[in-house]
Parts: structure tokens; C-alpha cells; sequence
């Protein structure tokens, strides 16, 4: 048996990556896999035609009704979800509460969807967790945006009339994002401090040469994730962030909840007093931003003060996006695919809490709600 993979190009505003590269083709192939691409799939992440040829995966028409398994970066459409053939399997990052269209025609048509945001954190899935691949680059890219942004320098110089002192950068959010933020932010050279709800990261952010903001609460969640504080936990932490702040030059964002809308973490009153020339670069746009002022997409003024909201960020880095996002594709078609055959354990922890739709049912709590909703 063969099991027929394909991936079409991403149609999406704002989406560059794709769902295969060449480096992949190979490895998908031992898994006895005839693998394909819509021809100009790759075009937007500089991966020409040509490259998937030479790695012996087939360059054409997009054909999602001949294939057993669909990779995808972004849900296809409900019209082309239609297209697929019924018991067929789509691997893709589908964020349900957003699509609850997209999740209904899934379960109409009977296809199997594994949404790889949902694949769970744990030791054993850490090779398939696409939001961690992603979010690595999207903390990366962030503290670059801080740095093209400031009207200033991120390091100490020192020049023959005198040293200009290390830009302050307060990275919010140590969660993959980050810390990568922070990580990258220090080695350009940046007096880097990090806050998170959950206190007992304080040991990682430290471990990178940041100073950690510690507010006396605690928001630790599950599943690796940060719970909202209550009111009155909000009112305590902010009286030590604002602080920090207001004396940051930049400020890094990375709150984002999935499934949920972005918590505003940022008040009005708190941006209205940071420094002349500030920047705020918002990593949670997506979800609509961590500030009351974000405007996702955009860079607005507020003030003498700069905030910066990129939509769909790992997008920007789509050759190095689009090449973890494969590999992470690829590990999890490990779990389903054996000798040539679709096979579905739904004893494995990460097959059962990645599934979001199977034999016309939505398997998802949350997602089954926000169809219900729509």
C-alpha cells in the first residue's frame, strides 16, 4: 500500500510558508508515501519547483480528492475541504475558535483533521509541537522588530566622544516566544529584564542573563500555558510592571492564549507614561493584540510612543517557518502512518488530544462549542 500525501500553496493574506519542503521529501517517502505539491507551492517561501522535483516529490494540480493525507499550513477553505475525499486526513494548524466554518465542513465531509496546535505538551510530543517550532521564530523576529524600530541602539558603544548606555528591554511573556525574545534581545546586546504570571520560570529567564520581574502573583496553567489573573491579581502585578515599564525603551509582548482572545496586558494609562521614543512591539496581534492601543497589522503612535503588531509573524521567516513546520508534519505522520497505511491509535495521548475532527464528529470541546456559537 502507499499512502498519497500532497500539500497546496498556501492562499491565505499574509501566508508565505508551506507545508513540505524538499529537505522532508526524502523521509516522508520511507514512510511508503507518494508525495506532491501544487506547483508553485513553495514560491512564497523561495523554494522553487525545481527543488521539490530533484527530491522526488511531484510538481502539479492540486488534486485533494485522490489524497489520503492533505498537509497544510493554514485550513483549507470549506469549499475546498469539500473537494477531499471522504475519511481522508488534513494536517494543518486550524485555531478552531476562529474557523468554526472551516471545522463544520470538516465534520460534514467526514475528514480527519489533527490540529497541530493542539498537539499537547509533553516530553514525547516535543518533536511535533509546531507552536514551539513557531513561536521560537516569532520571539527571534520580535526582539529584531524592537531593534529596527527604537531610534536608537540596543548595546553599549563606546566612541571617541563618549559611551552610549545599553537600550532597557522588558520582554512580557516567558513562554517559548519569549524567551527567544529575551535571548535574542541579550545578544544584541540589550540590558534584557523578563516577566512572566508564572514564577517558576523565573530560573529560565535568569539562565539567559535577564533580570526577572517578580510581582508576588502567580498564574500558573495548564498544559504549559498561563492562565488569566483575576482582577485583583491584575491590580498587584501592575503596580510593580508599570514600573518597569514606563523605564523600558522597548517592550516586548508575548501573551497569547489559544483558543482565546489576547489578554491586554498593557493599559492605556501605562503606555501613556513610558519613555519618549518607546517602543512596544506586540507579538499577540493575532489574537487582537496585548494593548487597548494595538492595532493588528499596523504600527500606530500613541503618543511619542511606537507600537508595533505584525500579523502572522513566523510567516516572515518562511524558509526557516516553513522548514520546522515540515518537520514537525513529518513526526507527527509518524505516529499514523504504518507500512503504507493510515492507522489511528487513540490510546496515544498525542493522536487523541491533536484529533479535532474524526468520522463526522467534532472531537474537540472547545471547537464543537464554537461551532455551536457561530
Amino acid at each position: 500500500m502507499t499512502v498519497k500525501i500532497t500539500a497546496p500553496r498556501e492562499t491565505r493574506a499574509n501566508e508565505r510558508r508551506v507545508a513540505v519542503v524538499p529537505a522532508v521529501g526524502a523521509k516522508l517517502q520511507k514512510l511508503d508515501a507518494e508525495v506532491s505539491v501544487q506547483k508553485g507551492a513553495g514560491e512564497a517561501a523561495r523554494v522553487p519547483d525545481e527543488a521539490y522535483e530533484e527530491a522526488g516529490i511531484r510538481v502539479g494540480r492540486l488534486e485533494l480528492g485522490k489524497a489520503d493525507v492533505v498537509l497544510s499550513v493554514q485550513p483549507p477553505s470549506p469549499t475546498e475541504i469539500r473537494k477531499m475525499r471522504q475519511g481522508s486526513v488534513l494536517l494543518s494548524l486550524v485555531y478552531a475558535h476562529r474557523e468554526p466554518k472551516v471545522v463544520q465542513a470538516l465534520a460534514e465531509n467526514r475528514v480527519t483533521c489533527f490540529a497541530m496546535e493542539l498537539v499537547p505538551r509533553i516530553s514525547r510530543a516535543q518533536a511535533m509541537d509546531a507552536q514551539s517550532t513557531q513561536s521560537a521564530l516569532i520571539g527571534y523576529y520580535g526582539a529584531l522588530l524592537a531593534a529596527t524600530n527604537l531610534h536608537r541602539i540596543l548595546p553599549m558603544m563606546t566612541t571617541a566622544v563618549g559611551s552610549i548606555r545599553p537600550a532597557k528591554v522588558l520582554v512580557m511573556g516567558a513562554g517559548v516566544a519569549g524567551l527567544q525574545a529575551i535571548a535574542t534581545a541579550r545578544r544584541l546586546g540589550a540590558m534584557v529584564e523578563g516577566y512572566d504570571v508564572r514564577p517558576e520560570v523565573a530560573e529560565q529567564v535568569e539562565s539567559l542573563g535577564a533580570k526577572f520581574v517578580d510581582t508576588g502573583v502567580s498564574a500558573s496553567g495548564e498544559g504549559g500555558y498561563a492562565r488569566e489573573l483575576t482582577d485583583e491579581e491584575k491590580a498587584q502585578a501592575n503596580e510593580v510592571l508599570t514600573r518597569h515599564i514606563q523605564n523600558a525603551d522597548a517592550v516586548i509582548t508575548t501573551a497569547a492564549i489559544p483558543g482565546r482572545d489576547s489578554p491586554k496586558i498593557i493599559s492605556e494609562e501605562q503606555i501613556r507614561g513610558m519613555k519618549p521614543g518607546a517602543v512596544i512591539v506586540d507579538l499577540a496581534a493575532d489574537g487582537g493584540g496585548n494593548t487597548p492601543l494595538t492595532q493588528p497589522g499596523e504600527t500606530v503612535e500613541a503618543g511619542s510612543i511606537s507600537i508595533v503588531a505584525p500579523l502572522n509573524v513566523a510567516s516572515h521567516l518562511a524558509e526557516h517557518a516553513s522548514e520546522l513546520y515540515a518537520k514537525n508534519l513529518l513526526n507527527f505522520l509518524g505516529l499514523i502512518v504504518k507500512e503504507g497505511e493510515i492507522h489511528f491509535d487513540w490510546e496515544d495521548e498525542v493522536i487523541a488530544r491533536s484529533c479535532l475532527t474524526h468520522d463526522g464528529e467534532i472531537k474537540n470541546e472547545a471547537a464543537a462549542e464554537a461551532v455551536k456559537g457561530s
